[in-house]
């Protein structure tokens, strides 16, 4: 299996390198390719081959950003371009999620505060799962996407399209203890921002997210 990482935290030691590193591992991949097109410069992860354009693979991740869809630039043409080039598995994380309902006629709108907290998130089946949400753009409009779940604070919190085989979601499956322990030892997150994301409540991760 080769996947495809759009790796849209290359710059960053947890979320980047250890979100990518956690994400890679629920998947039977044997090939993996880094491609990150909203910089030249990257940490090195040690795993992974960095692409300087989209390559043929068997599935695609889009990773969450610190950029923002409300505030397009211009590599985001790139990665809406692949969106609808792409014919295999495509899955969206945060900013991924954000940029595939934008692709689909959605609409993200920016709110006044930071999402950053453990919170459930319940399925159109009734089932409910803790997870990890670290955002402030929301999707208010899912376009041709189908709302598959939903919290208090973000309704429209995961998605699938109804022909397609792509699935998104806002919130961080991949945010488990080693990550967000990362986080706190490189600087991502500060003693306070640890703390809101109490890992001992989460119940999500890649594989169940997406139904791997």
């Amino acid at each position: 299996m080769r996947l495809l990482i759009v790796d849209l935290l290359a710059e960053r030691e947890a979320f980047g390198r250890e979100g990518v590193r956690e994400i890679v591992q629920h998947f039977p991949a044997e090939e993996v390719f880094l491609w990150s097109p909203h910089t030249d410069e990257r940490l090195e992860y040690g795993f992974g081959t960095v692409v300087s354009e989209p390559v043929p693979s068997d599935a695609i991740v889009i990773t969450g950003s610190r950029r923002n869809v409300s505030m397009w630039e211009a590599w985001m043409d790139d990665v809406v371009a692949l969106i609808h080039s792409a014919h295999v598995p495509l899955y969206g994380i945060c900013f991924g999620h954000q940029i595939i309902a934008h692709a689909f006629g959605g609409r993200i709108e920016r709110a006044s505060t930071d999402s950053h907290f453990v919170a459930e998130v319940t399925g159109l089946n009734g089932q409910s799962d803790m997870a990890a949400f670290a955002h402030q753009e929301h999707v208010v409009d899912a376009g041709d996407l189908h709302v598959i779940a939903s919290s208090d604070h973000c309704k429209i919190a995961a998605c699938r399209h109804p022909t397609r085989p792509i699935y998104t979601v806002q919130y961080h499956p991949e945010a488990i203890t080693t990550v967000l322990d990362a986080a706190l030892s490189c600087g991502d997150m500060n003693v306070s921002e640890r703390g809101a994301f109490d890992d001992q409540l989460l119940t999500t991760d890649v594989s169940k997210a997406f139904a791997l």
